[in-house]
């Protein structure tokens, strides 16, 4: 979805409109921005399964339509500022419902009973598979792998709560990573997509109405690129004309980074999520050594290029 970039920046503009101009309640305005991203993945998907016209040139097209809506909506100036309340969503903080003085305790327990779900997921997976009759992987291994996974979680919870606590978009982010490796994972609709991205035609002969599937999944990105859109609105506090500019090349790059193959039907959301970590890392670290924005892009190209390669180089394997 090469419109998700653009997509971010319209809704991020609608959101202005509705809430700075207009003076919509922040919750109905959010709302009616969640329904717009979810309008625009179904005119994008409606193309795509219906009348079979190409992913790439659909979301091209949106990706132009709505940089044009976008400067269109804004009058090609920034408005701003957002009211608090939606500010919230970027830079707020949960609130501490358990003091213990300097520290966030309420965090704390988060972080813990987060770890806590994370290892109880993978026992109770690692004990299907032992039902099921597979060979899981030694005991040492997935204790030592869930230790150090829980110990991180539990480290980063506790230095945030020596500050303010956990960030609002960090609840999000987590929510949302649970959510669609629950989906994807454990249910039929998960399954059957990751059976429409390894081969579509034998998909349909197995019964799946990949053109439904296909139209579901496009309202599902335009609502979660919504989501992005507004998030970054709120973290600005204002709704620029160039929101959202570049960012289909940092998404793709962190899927590919993550684990996601270029012909489809693989990957994991959570190698997404590290994809996309490793990107921020990388662009931050290049901002703070001082390196051109010319650089920059060039190499970022070139770790595009070589996860690409990599991936390709293990499926001819």
């Amino acid at each position: 979805d090469l419109s998700v970039g653009s997509t971010a920046g319209f809704v991020g503009a609608l959101a202005a409109v509705l809430m700075v101009q207009m003076g919509l309640h922040p919750l109905l305005g959010t709302l009616l921005c969640l329904v717009a991203g979810g309008l625009i993945g179904a005119a994008q998907g409606w193309w795509v399964a219906y009348l079979r016209i190409p992913s790439f040139i659909v979301t091209l097209a949106g990706m132009l339509v709505f940089k044009g809506l976008t400067l269109a909506l804004l009058a090609g100036q920034s408005v701003g500022p957002f009211p608090p309340d939606f500010q919230k969503l970027s830079s707020g903080f949960i609130p501490d419902v358990v003091t213990g003085g300097s520290l966030r305790i309420t965090s704390v327990l988060v972080g813990v009973a987060l770890a806590l779900i994370l290892v109880g997921s993978n026992l109770r997976r690692r004990m299907g598979q032992q039902r099921q009759g597979f060979t899981p992987k030694p005991m040492a291994a997935f204790a030592l792998k869930n230790a150090l996974v829980a110990a991180v979680i539990v480290a980063f919870s506790t230095w945030l709560a020596t500050y303010r606590g956990l960030p609002n978009v960090l609840i999000v982010m987590f929510a949302l990573i649970l959510l669609y490796r629950f989906v994807t994972s454990r249910t039929v609709i998960g399954r059957r997509i990751y059976a429409l991205g390894g081969n579509e035609k034998a998909a349909k002969l197995s019964g799946i109405n990949t053109e439904r599937l296909t139209f579901l999944t496009f309202v599902n990105m335009g609502v979660l690129a919504a989501l992005a859109g507004l998030i970054f609105a709120a973290r600005l506090n204002t709704a620029t004309p160039k929101a959202g500019l570049g960012f289909e090349l940092d998404v793709i790059a962190a899927c590919f980074i993550g684990g996601a193959s270029a012909s489809g039907g693989v990957g994991k959301v959570t190698g997404a999520v590290v994809g996309a970590l490793i990107m921020g890392v990388m662009n931050n670290g290049m901002s703070i050594l001082g390196i051109g924005i010319d650089y920059q892009q060039v190499i970022k190209g070139l770790v595009l290029l070589g996860a690409v390669s990599i991936d390709q180089y293990y499926r001819k394997r």
